[in-house]
């Protein structure tokens, strides 16, 4: 129970959060904010007095009674919420790791519900973002979303109120996501991710009729692929994150050209068995499914495969609950299980990626920071409905 001059009312109350009354009747409000207790990280509890006018030497006695007063003894972990949706590939065998991890670990209290990807993510948009009710937010929520995670009147607003923070404990990601060409880790330590979605291309090559095999981003855009290719449109994790990239790389006109291309609008599993688009543009996962004999080839795209990656969002209030649970997904067994069952390269650096060393395209944090990504990401649709001409 040690508590100096020099400690800053951010450490104190992280410590020892029985101290919040007692500062708050002396005038500090919402200490129970992260966002708040952030901006009193570099305020020591002696610059504190001063400021409002209090005997520090008198002060710190009345902190350590509140503490005393508690029983430290009792360690008792609250139970925790975690949400979210899982890539549909992978979401079986990962609950049922998490199920056994749980069975392994009965200290762990925590009401989960972890629903397949395709269902969608109307419902915390609905219920939580758009009431502006972070208490409705789980916890821990996890899902890939380029648009819902970095819309400021999305999940965006609560990102800026300090609520999330990556206590995963990974200071390097993989070197898949740590080397000159692509920094995936997040440089504000908000955002945690699990791993990427990467999106190639499947090629029908009957269907080229005299066309050269498109093997770059930049090929799809070219007229001769006009009303050629299938998109995941459906797919809005994944769509959104392709049409910001193809901005960074080729600006409005790219994005247009893009719209030109669309042929179809189909789930990746109908992609596989869609006979006239020359082109389909789907999560690598599926590229399973290519007969390894037949007019279908796989292809790597020149400039990178555009990532959208999953992300794992934590509440910096609820550490001491979460703790285990963020060390069981951010951890091998779950990224081994991305990478081998699912081909969603982890972001864990002892996991081996299916990647092999081929490039992936990621837009950037400095991009993201410098954006108002909800604008340019419905600025981008408009622009490919254009091109599409719808």
């Amino acid at each position: 129970m040690y508590i100096s001059k020099s400690m800053s009312i951010k450490s104190i109350v992280e410590k020892y959060p029985e101290t919040i009354p007692v500062f708050t009747n002396i005038g500090f409000k919402g200490l129970d904010n992260p966002g708040v207790l952030e901006k009193l990280k570099d305020i020591s509890l002696e610059k504190a007095m001063m400021i409002k006018k209090e005997d520090v030497d008198a002060f710190i006695p009345i902190l350590q009674q509140a503490i005393a007063s508690t029983d430290r003894e009792d360690t008792e972990v609250k139970e925790a919420s975690l949400m979210g949706l899982l890539p549909c590939p992978v979401r079986i065998p990962l609950l049922e790791g998490f199920e056994k991890y749980l069975s392994d670990n009965k200290d762990i209290k925590v009401k989960y519900e972890l629903k397949s990807a395709y269902v969608g993510l109307g419902w915390i948009k609905e219920e939580v973002i758009e009431k502006n009710d972070v208490d409705k937010l789980a916890d821990m929520f996890i899902s890939a979303g380029f648009d819902l995670f970095f819309d400021k009147d999305l999940m965006g607003k609560f990102k800026e109120q300090g609520i999330f923070k990556d206590m995963t404990g990974i200071k390097e990601y993989n070197k898949d996501f740590n080397n000159d060409n692509i920094q995936l880790k997040d440089p504000h330590g908000d955002y945690s991710m699990l791993g990427v979605v990467p999106a190639i291309f499947i090629v029908n090559k009957n269907g080229l009729n005299g066309r050269e095999v498109p093997r770059s981003w930049a090929d799809l855009l070219k007229p001769e692929f006009e009303k050629s290719v299938s998109l995941p449109i459906a797919d809005f994790d994944l769509f959104n994150s392709i049409l910001i990239h193809i901005y960074k790389l080729f600006g409005f006109e790219g994005v247009r050209n893009l719209g030109r291309s669309l042929l179809s609008n189909l789930h990746p599993a109908q992609m596989i068995e869609a006979k006239e688009p020359v082109v389909t543009i789907m999560p690598y996962f599926f590229s399973k499914m290519v007969p390894e004999k037949g007019p279908k080839e796989v292809i790597w795209p020149a400039e990178g495969a555009i990532i959208s990656p999953i992300f794992m969002l934590t509440k910096a209030s609820k550490a001491k609950e979460l703790d285990k649970i963020i060390k069981f997904m951010s951890g091998k067994v779950v990224g081994d299980t991305l990478a081998n069952q699912g081909l969603f390269p982890s972001v864990h650096p002892d996991v081996i990626n299916p990647v092999n060393g081929r490039p992936l395209l990621w837009v950037g944090w400095d991009f993201i920071y410098s954006n108002d990504m909800g604008d340019l990401i419905k600025k981008c649709e408009k622009t490919f409905k254009e091109g599409a001409g719808e």
